[in-house]
């Protein structure tokens, strides 16, 4: 079989679900907006997602990984926080704007995207986000 080739699109669904996992909530409970900002400060609950780790998620390379996080980050659906010691690390956060575009849209990723995400995460198992 062969490869099924991802878009930018599918790349930034992927990579954005998985920054927004760590936060550990349920995108569709009630009253999401206004709890959203205190959730957000809370930095034991959203201390951000090192590059790597995104680039595992996307099993991309490091171009295609730095595309979709400038798209993600161009939309204000990211913030991106650099080593404050000066290093070459940084760390991917989601932003309030972030949370509502994945509970505006993941149900219409998942159908649209399905394909892709199936073959996509064929060797592991599927997201929690991910509505079949």
């Amino acid at each position: 079989m062969a490869k099924v080739y991802k878009g930018l699109e599918v790349y930034c669904c992927l990579a954005l679900n998985r920054i927004a996992s760590q936060l550990d909530i349920d995108l569709q409970q009630t009253d999401l907006e206004e709890k959203i900002d205190a959730i957000l400060q809370d930095g034991g609950r959203n201390p951000g997602v090192p590059k790597v780790e995104i680039s595992y998620e996307l099993h991309a390379n490091h171009h295609m990984t730095n595309k979709v996080l400038e798209s993600l980050e161009a939309d204000s659906l990211i913030a991106i926080e650099k080593d404050e010691g000066g290093g070459r690390e940084y760390k991917v956060k989601i932003t309030k704007e972030g949370v509502l575009h994945l509970r505006k849209y993941n149900e219409f990723y998942s159908v649209i995207f399905k394909r892709y995400i199936l073959d996509h995460y064929k060797y592991s198992r599927l997201p929690a986000w991910f509505v079949q």
